[in-house]
């Protein structure tokens, strides 16, 4: 997909990432999405799963919740296309998962953890939210509103949860690994390796931190707090990486990612990539260009077709408010 700066490709992405995933990967007010002056939005998308005709849509209204169909049929929540059809981005701002604070790694591999093991998706949610009763249990204790019974329950929860989230996140971990380090060795980062080395909380190591929890209104240690290292040998690619080394290690997650989903689900993810090639030197985006054409349908969008390493199958003209065959 190719056009000027500005055309719209970016939001042609984002309108097939909302079409599938229920969620933008820009912006979590569904309310920006919506055209100005407009009152809703309406995101249809047709193709195939595995052979199978699909079709999906989701409606988005500034005074209703947002609703999802797939093939016609109404789904409980948009959070339901997230298990039926596995759609991957990568923006310019997706640098963030390398060179950004531990909350934006584990939010990636969060979300990657709900992608991989679709039923255990609402763990981190549900941990959060045993962090959060936790904590306001702590506070009604500091200001003498409650007895440090109160935080018992909550200890037990926040203990359990944590938990299964470390083990969860560990498995995904070991997971992506191998292929992780295979793709960023092709894409030029030597001995890639991601490292997640957090101990689960115990109701005993609460326990033995609650008065300064008390003091403080917070939980202490739990993987809300965790982080995942992304190196290149001994190098955190996060402060000793360059900017080309940042995305080329996250390029290589998604596609690590990518062909884990095809392995377990048997249908490839969409791939959405929006600026990926501005950056990358010509034998780079055609290692890249090689490994996404055997890896399912991908969108690149690019300022013009000479910047294409291969000929795509489909090459399309964006102009503002049209798309045109290039």
């Amino acid at each position: 997909m190719t056009g000027p700066n500005g055309s719209g490709k970016t939001n042609l992405l984002e309108a097939m990432h909302v079409g599938t995933q229920g969620f933008s990967p820009r912006t979590r007010s569904d309310a920006h999405l919506v055209r100005h002056g407009a009152e809703g939005a309406r995101i249809g998308l047709t193709g195939s799963r595995a052979g199978v005709p699909t079709s999906v849509a989701v409606t988005l209204g500034l005074r209703e919740a947002k609703r999802a169909r797939l093939n016609g049929a109404p789904l409980r929540s948009t959070e339901q296309l997230r298990s039926e059809v596995s759609t991957l981005v990568f923006t310019p701002d997706r640098l963030a998962v390398v060179k950004g604070g531990p909350a934006a790694r584990r939010a990636y591999f969060d979300r990657t953890l709900g992608r991989l093991y679709p039923a255990r998706a609402t763990l981190p949610f549900e941990y959060g939210a045993a962090v959060g009763q936790r904590n306001a249990a702590l506070r009604r204790v500091a200001v003498g509103a409650s007895s440090r019974d109160s935080i018992v329950p909550w200890t037990a929860q926040v203990a359990a949860l944590g938990a299964a989230l470390v083990a969860t996140r560990r498995d995904v971990v070991d997971l992506l690994s191998p292929a992780f380090a295979e793709r960023a060795e092709e894409l030029g980062v030597p001995a890639a390796l991601l490292a997640y080395d957090a101990e689960p909380p115990t109701v005993a190591a609460l326990e033995l931190r609650l008065d300064r929890d008390v003091e403080r209104g917070v939980t202490g240690i739990g993987p809300h707090l965790d982080d995942v290292g992304v190196r290149s040998g001994a190098r955190d690619l996060r402060i000793y990486g360059s900017q080309g080394e940042q995305r080329l290690a996250v390029l290589a997650l998604l596609l690590a990612e990518a062909e884990l989903l095809s392995a377990r689900r048997g249908v490839p993810p969409l791939l959405l990539l929006d600026d990926v090639l501005s950056e990358l030197d010509a034998g780079r985006r055609r290692i890249l260009s090689e490994r996404i054409g055997v890896t399912g349908q991908a969108i690149v969008t690019a300022t013009g077709a000479e910047a294409l390493p291969h000929a795509p199958a489909q090459l399309l003209a964006v102009t503002p408010g049209q798309v045109g065959r290039g």
